[in-house]
């Protein structure tokens, strides 16, 4: 449960949401302590180029942010974009969007004051997911797309995406490089919770510690030659005879997320995205090399090298993954029936168990201890936990052993585990020393919030800003009429 206080209003990693405003008009800055009184001017078309007696207003400027402009359109535009995406408005003034408008908009101004880089391959990447994600709710029709968005076509649709997706990266880096590098100590901790009044401090849910012992069916080794092979031969096959290594891909690969594309990625070296074992074998190649069939924890792959741009990998493989017999499934969960025989009878410990027979290398050192992905310790709270693993341990005890449970993957890999709750911390009041890592996670996203709000308070000052008349009345939570 996060703390409320008066001044967690905005969190650190704000969501922007992507509207579809433009930038169509770019202003000169002047002196930017100036506070300017006059209305800003509607944006005019031209009907003829003497007789301006028939210009219609197209849209007007709500307010100009350094070298961002706000059109008075964006407002519903950010309003529309928000349902469009599912969320929900309720509640929400629009003077209240339209002050998170302006914060984007001095971000990113900033951001490119002070050169920090967003590439465009990285924008037409963005642009590229989010347009995918819209066609999966028009039926894959951009026709349909672009009449929802009103949209002449299609490149016109993806410039707007790209200059909001742009300044929106910017804004977001210009926010993380305000608070990289703040820290906080354990005085600071302390100081924060003690402010805290008793009857206001968090509450934290039900928490839980769960331990699991994993028996996987065993290949055997003649299905793993077969497999091998095979990649072997598609490689001759490209290699030697020229065939399509995409097309080898779309027709054989079974990697569910990339056959139908030819098998691409685009790998990153500072943002690591695939397994090391794939990252490892793909950075070594060169360009329109193929690579000898490896292993992974998804099966066996052969990849070729596309093409490299910069730090950013074209890259392509082929997944396939040997076929589990009955026999090894059943050997698989007897073996699990076993160990689960010798823990009841107290011949061994459920963490001594897991240490010597479990399947599952990431946690059997541990005891079979799972670690929570989101906070990187033993905890999981119960009402934030992966809905897969509450119902398989919901009705547990503390220490009680669960009955031998299957498991099957998106790709139909099975597998058998035990699972125990081996703790368990009931609802209570924030306590400092149980609760220190959380505390410690509410200290210092206080803080941070306090370095972003002096942030943006002393560049409102030092950066042109000019608001339209018509919305000079908003009560923002920022100065921006600079009073």
């Amino acid at each position: 449960m996060r703390l409320k206080t008066n001044n967690l209003k905005y969190t650190i990693n704000l969501k922007y949401v992507f509207s579809l405003c433009v930038a169509l008009v770019t202003v000169n800055t002047v002196n930017a302590q100036e506070i300017i009184e006059d209305e800003v001017k509607e944006v005019t078309k031209k009907v003829d180029s003497v007789d301006t007696s028939n210009a219609r207003k197209v849209d007007g400027v709500a307010a100009v942010v350094g070298d961002f402009i706000v059109l008075e359109s964006d407002i519903q535009k950010e309003k529309d974009q928000i349902i469009a995406s599912g969320g929900s408005i309720d509640g929400v003034e629009d003077c209240e969007l339209f002050g998170l408008m302006l914060e984007r908009k001095l971000y990113a101004h900033h951001a490119i004051q002070d050169s920090i880089p967003v590439s465009d391959a990285e924008v037409r990447k963005n642009v590229d997911y989010q347009i995918q994600q819209f066609l999966q709710q028009t039926n894959g029709s951009m026709e349909r797309l672009l009449e929802f968005y009103k949209k002449d076509d299609e490149k016109t649709f993806r410039d707007e995406m790209f200059e909001i997706n742009k300044s929106n990266l910017l804004a977001q880096r210009m926010q993380a490089r305000i608070v990289e590098e703040i820290e906080i100590t354990p005085e600071e901790v302390r100081d924060f919770f003690n402010k805290i009044p008793i009857d206001q401090r968090p509450t934290f849910g039900t928490e839980l510690k769960v331990a699991q012992i994993v028996a996987e069916p065993k290949i055997s080794e003649e299905e793993r030659e077969r497999v091998i092979n095979r990649l072997k031969q598609f490689k001759a096959d490209i290699i030697e005879r020229g065939a399509s290594f995409r097309s080898k891909a779309v027709l054989y690969s079974q990697d569910p997320g990339s056959a139908s594309k030819g098998g691409k990625y685009t790998l990153n070296k500072k943002q690591p995205r695939m397994v090391k074992e794939f990252r490892q074998v793909a950075f070594a190649l060169q360009e329109g090399e193929v690579s000898e069939p490896f292993k992974t924890d998804f099966g066996y792959h052969i990849i070729t090298l596309e093409k490299i741009r910069g730090q950013e990998y074209d890259v392509a493989h082929i997944l396939l993954t040997p076929k589990v017999s009955s026999e090894a499934v059943a050997e698989a969960k007897e073996r699990l029936e076993k160990v689960r025989e010798r823990i009841v009878a107290g011949d061994i410990t459920f963490a001594d168990a897991a240490r010597e027979m479990s399947d599952e290398k990431e946690t059997r050192g541990d005891g079979g201890q799972l670690i929570n992905p989101t906070t990187q310790d033993y905890n999981f709270e119960l009402t934030r936990m992966d809905p897969e693993l509450y119902a398989q341990i919901q009705n547990l005890k503390d220490n009680e052993l669960s009955l031998v449970l299957r498991e099957e993957d998106r790709t139909g890999g099975q597998k058998f585990k035990l699972l125990m709750v081996t703790d368990r911390i009931d609802e209570h009041k924030a306590d400092y020393a149980r609760d220190y890592l959380k505390i410690k996670d509410l200290a210092l996203e206080e803080k941070k919030i306090r370095a972003i709000e002096k942030w943006q308070d002393e560049k409102i000052l030092d950066t042109y800003i000019k608001i339209s008349k018509e919305h000079r009345s908003c009560e923002f939570s920022g100065n921006w009429l600079k009073k």
